[in-house]
């Protein structure tokens, strides 16, 4: 029977929470707000060190778990892979923050623009392209990968029947796992998700917004909004009901989707020269300074430059660990280690690079050259998605280009919910192995209640910032799990090598 399968308190206790914080952000938003970003900034510029050391540390062991003996380890029986190259890829791709990378592509580098810390170290030239690609790229993408690793040994190698966080610490917490500190850890990887999910998803919701009544000629509001929100939520649902061929087909839909919006960009805008040497100069700077930068702290805070961008990056990845690595993990059933851990790199990286660089620096070569003053228009109004849709109407028929956007986020908003949704679903089982697939109703509830909280939070915008601040706060705890996730593999792999060398 279903309902006696599924693990009710650690499904209902995080959303329920979650419904909780929301009703204080509304009911008292002012007070919520203060709270909340002192606890932030305390974390941050108390206890930055430790975000960093985690970033560059699990950086350093996705490599090492890599290129080690554990590198040959195949996770399943298989003798080739579950999914192709490209269909993995897609999926592992679309799986992570796809929506938020193509968003940030298109206006992180002004962000960075105003900031003292680029004019110390060159200039927006030289620097303003160079920080989306580090805050994206290896430390990020490492945090997945060591943990899909990790994931799917549990899952495919070692064949445990529990998929959640807790599961994957058995091999240190032993007992412990099925008592009070399991239930804690799994308690606090589902607010992680749900929170994340939340703020995510109502990030660029207004971009999509504005583009379509940019074209439609139709007013903005929160009720159009929604509405593309709930376009959204058919779409995946749709896929997430036929399983995971209907994911794979969606994901590779999106990336083709994606590749032409590229394409458009790099060709139609006119600046093909400079995107591909401003790109690769950043990506010279990026491998020269990557050590510097990835240990800065600013100790003296004379700019507060990593509190304010690399450690919240770090700390926003960190709690994105709980869906995106789960679901890489079990999707990589006959792979080897090493072959997930690279593979994992050149999609992610390539994917990331290649959207940062094309059409982060289509906007950066607008501002340089002087065609237009995007930062005017960005400090003028303080309005983001104002700012790139003035980008976009620089390009040959932009409002095909709006339609081409729309479509592109819509389906990676629609893949990365599937993703979160199979996790989720996984999640509410007491016991569910590897290879089989959550009810199909389970999955349904879920898809609907990660899509509430965002249609919730669109009506206020002070609560997003509040449950943005939340989902760092989760990060904190979530560091350590993740050291005890990476702890556990090593000791449970390096006992499943020992096995092998004794038959």
């Amino acid at each position: 029977m279903l309902s006696k399968r599924i693990d009710w308190p650690v499904t209902l206790i995080p959303f329920l929470s979650v419904l909780l914080l929301c009703a204080m952000f509304l009911a008292s938003p002012e007070g919520s707000a203060h709270t909340l970003e002192s606890i932030r900034f305390f974390l941050g510029d108390t206890f930055g060190v430790y975000y960093l050391m985690i970033g560059l540390g699990v950086f350093g062991c996705s490599l090492y778990i890599a290129f080690s003996k554990y590198g040959s380890i195949r996770l399943g029986n298989l003798e080739k892979p579950l999914y192709s190259n490209f269909r993995w890829g897609s999926m592992m791709f679309t799986a992570g923050l796809a929506a938020d990378i193509l968003f940030y592509s298109l206006c992180e580098w002004m962000l960075y623009a105003a900031e003292p810390h680029i004019a110390d170290l060159g200039g927006i030239q030289d620097w303003a392209s160079v920080f989306p690609l580090f805050h994206w790229g290896p430390i990020p993408w490492s945090f997945y990968m060591t943990l899909a690793v990790a994931f799917g040994f549990m899952l495919h190698v070692r064949s445990r029947n529990k998929q959640k966080y807790s599961e994957a610490c058995r091999p240190i917490l032993g007992k412990r796992t099925d008592g009070l500190l399991g239930k804690l850890i799994d308690l606090l990887a589902l607010f992680a998700l749900l929170a994340g999910t939340a703020t995510t998803f109502s990030l660029a919701t207004p971009l999509l917004s504005l583009a379509v009544s940019h074209v439609l000629h139709i007013p903005q509001s929160n009720l159009l909004t929604v509405g593309i929100l709930l376009i959204t939520c058919i779409t995946y649902t749709t896929a997430i009901y036929f399983g995971m061929q209907g994911i794979a087909k969606l994901a590779a839909s999106c990336i083709y989707l994606f590749f032409v919006l590229l394409l458009y960009v790099f060709f139609g805008g006119g600046e093909a020269k400079y995107i591909v040497e401003t790109g690769f100069s950043a990506l010279g700077s990026l491998t020269e300074n990557f050590l510097t930068m990835s240990t800065w702290t600013d100790a003296l805070r004379t700019s507060s430059f990593p509190q304010n961008w690399t450690i919240f990056y770090w700390a926003y990845w960190m709690v994105w660990c709980v869906a995106a690595p789960f679901f890489i993990g079990s999707i990589s059933k006959g792979r080897t280690i090493r072959q997930t851990v690279l593979g994992g790199y050149f999609w992610g990286l390539a994917g990331t690079f290649t959207s940062f660089i094309i059409l982060g620096n289509y906007g950066l070569g607008l501002q340089m050259k002087g065609k237009l003053d995007v930062m005017a228009i960005y400090q003028s109004t303080g309005d983001l998605y104002r700012s790139i849709l003035a980008i976009l109407e620089t390009l040959p028929l932009p409002a095909l280009v709006l339609i081409l956007l729309a479509l592109t986020m819509i389906t990676f908003y629609a893949t990365s919910f599937d993703a979160l949704a199979v996790v989720a679903s996984a999640y509410s089982y007491r016991t569910l192995s590897a290879d089989e697939e959550p009810d199909r109703k389970v999955k349904l509830f879920w898809s609907l209640l990660l899509m509430l909280l965002p249609v919730a939070l669109i009506f206020s915008d002070s609560s997003m910032a509040n449950l943005q601040t939340v989902s760092i706060i989760a990060a904190f705890p979530i560091g350590f799990v993740i050291l005890l996730i990476i702890a556990s593999f090593f000791k449970d792999a390096s006992d499943y090598l020992k096995e092998g060398e004794k038959k």
